[in-house]
């Protein structure tokens, strides 16, 4: 077991290398990706336009030897577009499901809040249940599956805010600011030298995915850390700063979330305090409300001011809350 938990914490480096070779500065990105993807569960991603959102979600799928669709999501897309349809066979004289793009492995959905909620909600069973129902009859997904969407959090017309059932269904929710001065001399290095080639080496087979998610699952949570990850969550709810704090299936994805860290960042077998403050801004801030007086105070002309502002509240949570010893 420490042996393989080694080895996992060696595949997330080198997936951040190849990816690095193309991509500066989204290592974060990276690891919540791969992340959820060894606990069954998504990704939303959130930056204005043109800070790599869906470049990094292309380059990590072509570290894996998984299937991937991407899913270009606007107004006028219907839920057949995405899980697929009835089509009648003149042949047979009978009708055939024709598959959408939501059978795949990895499913990038980009621009999500693009489509309205009924075309939103199509995802629903598929990333809880990992199956869709068409005409009454439900059909399995490929496993592993994983949606990875992106969304800009700077345009109001035309785009549809996600309700909060179907953001509760994302294990996390990661930014991805502008980078830094230095960073975008680097990114205009890397365009120089591959343009927008994305070759990216091919790190783990279908196999290693399913290796190592049972490696995530037999990674230790004392009891002690399993109080403190519920002592986090519950202090969401009695937040004066919020309206709506986070629900259990929070935790139990905080749970997982913890796990998943220490054996991809660490190397570790078993979880301590840290892992679950590292992973508890991403697993919990998209799933507050904060209160409007909260909202107003905090409104500043930065492109991503509410996210900022949650973070505050999340940080202040953290703060609030013994660590266990």
């Amino acid at each position: 077991m420490p042996n393989e938990v080694k080895e996992l914490a060696e595949a997330f480096n080198r997936i951040c290398s190849v990816v690095g070779e193309y991509i500066v500065g989204r290592e974060h990105v990276l690891q919540r990706f791969l992340e959820a993807l060894l606990i069954g569960g998504h990704v939303l991603v959130e930056g204005v336009p043109g800070t790599a959102k869906t470049y990094v979600a292309k380059a990590f799928a072509a570290t894996l030897s998984l299937d991937f669709k991407r899913v270009q999501l606007t107004p006028d897309l219907l839920p057949s577009d995405i899980i697929g349809t009835l089509v009648y066979n003149q042949k047979t004289m009978e009708f055939e499901f024709r598959r959408g793009p939501v059978f795949t492995n990895i499913l990038l959905a980009d621009e999500l809040n693009r489509t309205p909620p009924r075309t939103q909600a199509a995802l629903l069973e598929a990333m809880q249940e990992g199956q869709v129902t068409v005409a009454g009859r439900t059909y399995r997904l490929p496993e592993p599956f994983m949606v990875i969407a992106t969304e800009n959090p700077v345009e109001t017309e035309g785009v549809y805010p996600l309700p909060e059932a179907e953001l509760d269904r994302f294990t996390f929710r990661v930014v991805t600011p502008y980078p830094s001065a230095e960073e975008e001399v680097e990114v205009l290095r890397k365009k120089a030298l591959h343009g927008e080639e994305l070759d990216v080496e091919q790190v783990l087979r279908r196999e290693d995915v399913f290796r190592f998610r049972e490696v995530v699952k037999k990674v230790k949570v004392s009891d002690a850390v399993m109080k403190y990850i519920i002592d986090l969550v519950r202090a969401t709810r009695e937040s004066p700063s919020l309206v709506l704090g986070a629900s259990t299936r929070a935790a139990v994805h905080l749970f997982y979330a913890s796990r998943a860290h220490a054996a991809v960042s660490e190397g570790r077998d078993y979880v301590i305090p840290d892992d679950v403050r590292d992973v508890f801004p991403d697993v919990i801030n998209h799933r507050l409300v904060l209160r409007p007086e909260v909202l107003v105070s905090s409104y500043s002309k930065e492109p991503l001011w509410t996210y900022k502002a949650l973070i505050g509240v999340v940080r202040e949570i953290l703060e609030s809350i013994p660590v266990p010893r």
